[in-house]
């Protein structure tokens, strides 16, 4: 019997908190969003109050998504869903946090998820459409090398892939199959290879999406994109098997939406109507603040932010509420101190940022900022 955690009741009441009143974040933090639209990448400095200051745009490619940074916060890595698929490459300044292009190197396929092993020397992509996996090396200059090491074929629309704390295990949730795969990963030879099981089933219709791995790498979270819940796994850090532990759900009762369902593109021309989905649940993000507290996803129809408290012993979530956000908010991301959350709207042209209460995980918006059309990811990245 799969555990369900039961819903707390209301909504997230903004804190009454001054931000002045928090502790300074890094003396240098810097935000990074894509612009999937306009092209480019809006970059911002972040003040101590959690205030934006916003630096110039480094130019990228139409449809540029995904992002991830470098272990080591030396690169920011961008892909463009557009053709010629491409991952770009930029070095990270680290007193002014500028970004200056480095040589891009082709992808498999067109790729909505990024990410980097622990080591920074392999990237990871997964690809919705053509519903699989590649792997690419990274030299020590951060360039991303041509050639892919590995291209798998996954279950329907691969939504992401990340490793584990250990570096030994890489995880791909299958949105269509309803699965998240489970491979081993050597960090020397840069291979993957299918773990036995090879997959978790979760119940149908769930949309598994993205996922988080606490700190302490005991547990992993998914995000429904159908259902707008989080599913919680054990994680078993010898073997990387995962075992279904408990869910709750991001919406609060009565909230006129329906289970969601994959999403096709409409081609070019076409006469046939779209199907009306102003309706359905659309979950996309997932993040949790640095002292694994508090747990936050997004739904972009209801254009919220769901938080949830975290028993850090049994890894189980209760729903504390939903606080209003950017529309359309498919990317956020926290600071390294867990004080602020910054959200962005693929149908807004502002950034929202929030503090988040350290006692209540309450979030409190006090300020928006211009971005780019179709804002999409957001990176934040820590200097001490």
């Amino acid at each position: 019997m799969k555990s369900v955690v039961h819903l707390a009741k209301g909504i997230i009441v903004s804190a009454m908190i001054s931000v002045g009143a928090t502790q300074p974040v890094a003396a240098d933090t810097f935000v990074y969003v894509s612009n999937a639209a306009d092209g480019d990448i809006s970059t911002y400095r972040m003040e101590s109050t959690g205030a934006l200051q916003p630096g110039p745009r480094a130019k990228a490619a139409a449809v540029v998504m995904p992002m991830a940074v470098s272990p080591d916060k030396r690169f920011l890595y961008a892909a463009a869903r557009s053709k010629p698929y491409t991952v770009f490459v930029y070095a990270i300044d680290r007193e002014t946090g500028a970004l200056k292009p480095l040589p891009s190197s082709p992808l498999a396929e067109s790729m909505p998820y990024i990410s980097l092993d622990n080591t920074g020397r392999f990237l990871f992509a997964a690809s919705y459409g053509a519903h699989l996996i590649s792997l690419n090396a990274v030299d020590q200059d951060g360039r991303v090398l041509p050639q892919p090491l590995q291209v798998i074929p996954t279950g329907r629309n691969a939504h992401s892939i990340r490793v584990d704390a250990t570096n030994k295990f890489a995880f791909v949730p299958s949105l269509g199959d309803d699965q998240v795969m489970l491979f081993t990963f050597d960090g020397k030879t840069g291979r993957l290879a299918s773990s036995t099981p090879a997959a978790v089933l979760v119940d149908e219709g769930t949309g598994p999406r993205h996922f988080i791995t606490s700190s302490d790498n005991k547990f992993l979270y998914v995000v429904s994109e159908f259902l707008a819940k989080v599913i919680v796994f054990a994680l078993d850090a010898k073997t990387g098997l995962l075992t279904q532990i408990g869910e709750a759900v991001g919406l609060p009762a009565g909230n006129g939406l329906r289970p969601g369902s994959p999403r096709k593109p409409i081609a070019a021309g076409s006469t046939v109507a779209p199907p009306d989905t102003s309706k359905d649940i659309w979950a996309a993000d997932i993040h949790m603040t640095p002292d694994g507290r508090f747990l936050y996803i997004s739904e972009r129809t209801s254009n919220t932010l769901a938080g949830f408290s975290v028993n850090k012993e049994t890894g189980l979530l209760a729903y504390l509420g939903s606080t209003p956000t950017e529309k359309q908010p498919r990317g956020f991301a926290i600071d390294a101190k867990g004080q602020f959350l910054v959200a962005a709207g693929e149908g807004s042209d502002t950034l929202s940022v929030y503090s988040i209460d350290p006692a209540s995980g309450a979030l409190k918006r006090f300020g928006q900022y211009p971005v780019g059309k179709g804002a999409n990811w957001v990176e934040i990245v820590s200097f001490e």
